[in-house]
C-alpha cells in the first residue's frame, strides 16, 4: 500500500474502523488468554505429576523454543502461500493438539515428557502462525494506520498477560488443569470462524512458486542487504538481552527484595502488565511528537530507569511504580521494532523479515533470562538488573552510531516499470542460467558520481537475488562500462526485477541521467550454453541449437 499524508485523526483506536482487523483482533485476544491459561495449567500439572525443577522449568521452554526453531520457515511460508489459510491450518493445528492434551489430562494419562510433547506442538502452531498473523497486518489496515494497528496487538497481548494467568489459576484450582486446556482449545474456535469469514486481498501468481530452501534464503539475503533491517535486528537483539532481566526476575524481586510472597508477585506483575498496556495505548499520540529514534531512546530510558530502582527499592509501592513505567518501556520499544521493519519491508519479503525480527529478539530475551539467572546466582538480584540496566543504556547509545531510521517515508511498493521482453529464442521457465548486461556511456567528469551510485546498485541487484555481480570497464573505450549479474532461471530473472521498489527508482534514474545523452543503456539477456554435450558421441548436436531447459545441463 503506498504511503499518503498523515490523517488527521491520530486516535489509537482508528485501526478499530477496519472491521477484519476488529474481529481478528478480538479473537486473538480471546485465543491469547486461553494460552496463557493453557499454561498456567500446564506448569501445575508438571508440578502435581511430581516433575524435577527442570522438567518444570521445560515447560516454558518447550512453548517458546519452536519460534526460536521454525520462525523463518513460517515467515517464508507466510510470503509463498495465502497467509490467511496458513492460519487457519496453524488454528486447526492447535486446536486439535488441545483437545488431544484435553482428553490425556482427563483420562490421567499424561506423564511429564508426553506433557512436554503436547506443550511444544501448540508452540509449533504459535510459531506457523506469528508471522502471517503479523504480516497480515498490512493487508488488513491501510499503511498510515499500520504503527496504531501493530501498537494494538501490543496491547491486546499485554492486556491478556496481565490476567490470564490469574484466570488460569482459578480455572486450575476450581476444575484442574484439564478444564484449563479444555479453555484454551475452545478459545481457538472464535479465530478460526473470523478467518474463515475474512477474504484475504488476492496475490496473483505469475511466476512459479519459490521452492521454501530458495524462499528462506531470499528472506535471509535481502535483511542482510538492508542496512535498515541489519539495524533493527541488531538493537531489537540488544533491547531483548536488557530488557528480559525484569520479567525474569521478577519473582526473585517479589521474594528478596520487597520481601513479599505470591501475592506480591501478582501485584508487580500487573503493574508491568498495566504498564505495558497504557504505554500501548498512547504510543500513537507519542509517535506525532517524536522521532523513531527518539521514540527508543525514550523506551530504553523508562526500561532502564525501571530496573534500577527496582534494584534499589524496598517498597513494594515504589517497585509498582518502577515496573509500571518499565512496561510502558518495554511495549513501545517493541512495538518500534516491529512497525520499522514492517514499514522497511515489500509485501513479498514481509513475513520473511518479520520472522527475523522475531528470531532475533527472542534470542535475546532468551540469552538475557539465562544470563541474569547466572549472574543472579552470582552475585544478587540487584546486581543483575543493574548490569541489565547498563545493557540498555548501551542499546541508546548504539542508537547514536546506528539509528533507526524514518521507514514510514520509504515507499515499497513495485516500481512496475519492467515488462518481460519478447525474446527471439523460445525459453521455458526453468532455462537457466540467465546473464544480464548493462552496457553503460560514461563521460570522465561523471565517473566518481557513477561508481558511488554503482555501490548502491550492487547492494540493491544482491538483495533482489542477482548472483555473481561485477561491473567491468572497456580497455579499448573507457567511456563504455558494463554491468554484469546471472540468475540461475529465468523465472528467477522475472522475479529479480520485478522486486525493484519505488525506493530504488531514484538509482536507476540517476545512473540512466548520468548516461550519454539521447541515448538509453544497452541491455542484454543471455543464456549460458553447456558445451559438455558437444564432446558427447551420442549428444544430439540438432539440440544445440534449442535453449537448456534441464537444471542438470547448466553450466
Amino acid at each position: 500500500m503506498g504511503g499518503s499524508d498523515r490523517p488527521a485523526d491520530t486516535s489509537p483506536l482508528r485501526p478499530f474502523r477496519h472491521a477484519i482487523f476488529r474481529d481478528v483482533w478480538v479473537a486473538n485476544l480471546l485465543s491469547r488468554f486461553g494460552g496463557l491459561i493453557q499454561s498456567v495449567g500446564a506448569s501445575w500439572l508438571m508440578v502435581s505429576l511430581g516433575a524435577s525443577a527442570t522438567l518444570i522449568s521445560l515447560v516454558q521452554t518447550s512453548t517458546t523454543l519452536p519460534i526460536m526453531l521454525f520462525s523463518l520457515i513460517a515467515g517464508a511460508l507466510a510470503d509463498t502461500f495465502d497467509r490467511r489459510q496458513l492460519m487457519l491450518v496453524a488454528q486447526a493445528f492447535m486446536l486439535l493438539v488441545s483437545v488431544a492434551l484435553s482428553l490425556c489430562a482427563w483420562f490421567g494419562v499424561l506423564t511429564p515428557w508426553l506433557l512436554l510433547v503436547f506443550t511444544f506442538l501448540i508452540g509449533t502452531g504459535a510459531a506457523l502462525n506469528g508471522p502471517a498473523w503479523q504480516a497480515s497486518v498490512g493487508d488488513m489496515v491501510p499503511r498510515d494506520d499500520l504503527p496504531a494497528a501493530v501498537s494494538l496487538n501490543s496491547m491486546g497481548f499485554n492486556v491478556a498477560r496481565s490476567t490470564g494467568p490469574a484466570v488460569g489459576g482459578l480455572i486450575v484450582a476450581a476444575s484442574g488443569a484439564a478444564a484449563a486446556f479444555a479453555v484454551n482449545a475452545v478459545s481457538y474456535l472464535g479465530l478460526l470462524i473470523v478467518l474463515a469469514r475474512w477474504r484475504s486481498p488476492d496475490r496473483p501468481e505469475r511466476l512459479q512458486r519459490e521452492t521454501l530452501g530458495r524462499a528462506v534464503g531470499a528472506g535471509v539475503r535481502y535483511v542482510a542487504l538492508s542496512p535498515t533491517l541489519m539495524t533493527v535486528l541488531a538493537r531489537s537483539l540488544v533491547f531483548g538481552l536488557g530488557a528480559s532481566a525484569v520479567p525474569a526476575l521478577m519473582p526473585l524481586v517479589a521474594r528478596d527484595l520487597v520481601a513479599g510472597g505470591p501475592l506480591t508477585f501478582g501485584l508487580l506483575l500487573g503493574a508491568f502488565g498495566i504498564g505495558a498496556v497504557v504505554g500501548a495505548y498512547y504510543s500513537s499520540g507519542l509517535r506525532q511528537r517524536l522521532s523513531t529514534e527518539g521514540f527508543v531512546r525514550a523506551a530504553l530510558l523508562a526500561l532502564a530507569a525501571a530496573s534500577i530502582v527496582t534494584a534499589y527499592s524496598s517498597f513494594t509501592a515504589l517497585t509498582m511504580a518502577a515496573l509500571f513505567v518499565g512496561g510502558a518501556g518495554w511495549v513501545l520499544a517493541l512495538s518500534t521494532f516491529n512497525v520499522t521493519v514492517q514499514m522497511a519491508s515489500p509485501r513479498w519479503v514481509v513475513g520473511r523479515t518479520l520472522a527475523l525480527y522475531q528470531m532475533s529478539a527472542f534470542g535475546g530475551m532468551a540469552l538475557g533470562s539465562w544470563l541474569w539467572g547466572a549472574v543472579t546466582e552470582r552475585t544478587g538480584v540487584d546486581i543483575a538488573l543493574l548490569a541489565a540496566a547498563g545493557v540498555s543504556l548501551a542499546c541508546l547509545l548504539i542508537g547514536f552510531r546506528y539509528p533507526l531510521p524514518a521507514a514510514q517515508k520509504l515507499d515499497l511498493e513495485p516500481l512496475g516499470r519492467w515488462r518481460e521482453p519478447r525474446l527471439a529464442l523460445p525459453i521455458e521457465a526453468r532455462s537457466g542460467p540467465v546473464v544480464t548486461t548493462i552496457e553503460y556511456h560514461i563521460a570522465e567528469e561523471w565517473l566518481p558520481e557513477f561508481l558511488r551510485l554503482m555501490v548502491e546498485r550492487r547492494r540493491i541487484r544482491r538483495r533482489d537475488g542477482a548472483r555473481h555481480w561485477s561491473l567491468m570497464r572497456d580497455l579499448e573505450a573507457p567511456e563504455v562500462w558494463v554491468e554484469r549479474y546471472d540468475t540461475p532461471t529465468w523465472t528467477e530473472n522475472v522475479r529479480h526485477n520485478e522486486r525493484a521498489t519505488r525506493a530504488d527508482a531514484d538509482v536507476a534514474d540517476r545512473l540512466r541521467a548520468l548516461h550519454t545523452p539521447g541515448e538509453r543503456p544497452r541491455v542484454h539477456r543471455l543464456i549460458v550454453r553447456d558445451l559438455d554435450a558437444v564432446l558427447d558421441p551420442a549428444a544430439d548436436l540438432a539440440a544445440l541449437d534449442q535453449p537448456l531447459t534441464d537444471p542438470a545441463r547448466q553450466a
